[in-house]
């Protein structure tokens, strides 16, 4: 599976250079991604912009991804999702269940506000 991958302090962006996420790659996807998460990154952007297709063991890996970084408070987001991955998605419900970002500007913006809830939030605790 090609990759690059972008650590920041606070997120890391996963950048997938692959045209199709298939049952080929996907047990590598979820491995990887288990493996940036027990490396301390809670916040992971998935860019998916040249990704053009994604089987039913993609969206498999995608929803090990989410789960396992919203499981600690932290936050999963796929960007640059070209329409076919996006239609698939959609058809498969999981719109509703995915963080979904049309560039990777916005899912930045997004983990930041994300980060910023969670310390409003556990300060709230505290008191």
């Amino acid at each position: 599976m090609k990759y690059s991958i972008d650590k920041k302090e606070q997120y890391s962006i996963m950048k997938l250079e692959e045209e199709k996420l298939d049952s080929i790659l996907s047990p590598a996807l979820k491995s990887e991604l288990v493996t940036i998460h027990a490396e301390g990154n809670s916040n992971i952007i998935l860019d998916l912009t040249q990704t053009k297709y994604i089987d039913s063991s993609g969206l498999s890996a995608l929803l090990v991804g989410n789960r396992i970084f919203s499981e600690d408070g932290g936050i999963f987001i796929l960007a640059g999702l070209t329409d076919h991955v996006m239609k698939l998605i959609k058809i498969s419900q999981l719109h509703n269940v995915l963080n979904i970002l049309p560039t990777i500007q916005e899912a930045i913006d997004a983990v930041f506000m994300h980060e910023i809830e969670k310390d409003i939030t556990d300060e709230e605790e505290m008191e």
